[in-house]
């Protein structure tokens, strides 16, 4: 006997994203991006699903490349933070990883060093984000050192986007004309496509692509469905009803009585709570679906439990699944109800709810 909370992710879909993917930039390679294992879907269940389709997977720091590399020793990675000490460094050459270098002080690290074999490095470029990489005037610089060093085979050069998710927006053109340009005046190839850059850009696709979020599901773009782009849904999470409760016009549900019936109205329980990692925060008008059939949520979130209006649900029963995001309603909907973004929404279920794999 379980409490049924569970989080259903597909292996097809995620296989079938990184297709849409490699589509989008034949010319391209195609690296996944599987940070902070794999944006919540299973480090593990996501590599061995897009392993056969892309070209190598992108993780933030050294840990995470020794996760992958424990999974598929034999795929490419890229760690994208870069090396932290001189002893990252000599271990991102001896497990032949490739890695970004996003500042002079790296720079410094890695020029005293003999390394045991050589490394793929790309140079990343501040181009307006202020976030990491070296400001344009230090590449010259970073270049000519890195040239002269045996030990580095140099990809290219590497940025990224701040706002490419809004259309038109005026820091990307900006941004996409800097790291061309250098890129350009030194003879190198760049990578700056992520997601939405690979669907909005394709002129910018380059040497390497880095897709992440439309691999898990979720549109990159501020003005399109992921249904509308040809992405696949790669994760549902849902609970069951677990009791139901009569709510008198006038009446208030749940903690801090934040919501008020405007009519007598009937009230499901349902097995999930911000322990669960839905959002605490997320409004009483926030969307949930019942056998395909959408309502809102009635009430604040609790850490076990929360409350769904089922007034005009007269068919609903106990042990009913509510779908928070998934096939009715998108994960992209509820972060915006919720006032965040649908990374965040996959990177925070807890291990509570059982994941469940479908894959077909």
């Amino acid at each position: 006997m379980t409490r049924g909370t569970q989080l259903e992710i597909r292996p097809q879909a995620l296989r079938h994203n990184a297709a849409l993917a490699r589509k989008l930039a034949p010319d391209s390679s195609v690296y996944a991006m599987v940070k902070a294992n794999a944006y919540g879907h299973g480090l593990a269940l996501a590599v061995n699903a897009m392993a056969p389709v892309v070209d190598g997977f992108g993780v933030a720091f050294m840990e995470e490349a020794q996760e992958l590399l424990a999974i598929k020793p034999d795929v490419r990675v890229m760690v994208l933070e870069g090396c932290f000490d001189e002893e990252e460094w000599l271990l991102a050459s001896e497990l032949g990883l490739t890695v970004v270098l996003r500042s002079t002080a790296q720079l410094a690290q890695l020029n005293v060093l003999k390394l045991p074999r050589s490394l793929a490095l790309w140079v990343k470029v501040d181009t307006g984000m202020h976030r990491l990489g070296m400001p344009v005037g230090e590449v010259d610089a970073a270049i000519s050192a890195l040239k002269h060093n045996p030990y580095i085979e140099l990809k290219g050069l590497m940025s990224h986007l701040a706002c490419a998710d809004e259309p038109q927006h005026p820091l990307t053109a900006r941004q996409l004309a800097l790291i061309s340009a250098a890129a350009q005046s030194f003879g190198l190839p760049y990578s700056v496509a992520n997601s939405a850059a690979l669907i909005r850009y394709p002129e910018h696709h380059n040497t390497l692509v880095r897709p992440g979020i439309m691999l898990y599901g979720a549109s990159p773009l501020a003005e399109q469905s992921a249904a509308a782009l040809g992405i696949a849904v790669t994760q549902q999470l849902t609970a069951p009803i677990i009791a139901f409760t009569q709510v008198p016009k006038g009446e208030s549900v749940g903690y801090g009585a934040s919501w008020v019936a405007e009519r007598d109205t009937r009230v499901a329980v349902v097995a999930l709570g911000y322990g669960d990692g839905y959002p605490r925060h997320a409004p009483s008008h926030t969307p949930v679906a019942i056998n395909g059939q959408r309502t809102t949520l009635a009430g604040r979130v609790s850490m076990d439990m929360l409350t769904v209006d089922v007034t005009d649900m007269p068919h609903v029963m106990i042990g009913d699944r509510v779908e928070f995001w998934g096939d009715t309603v998108s994960a992209t909907e509820v972060a915006e109800a919720c006032g965040t973004i649908s990374y965040e929404l996959f990177c925070q279920v807890t291990s509570r709810p059982r994941r469940v794999i479908r894959d077909k």
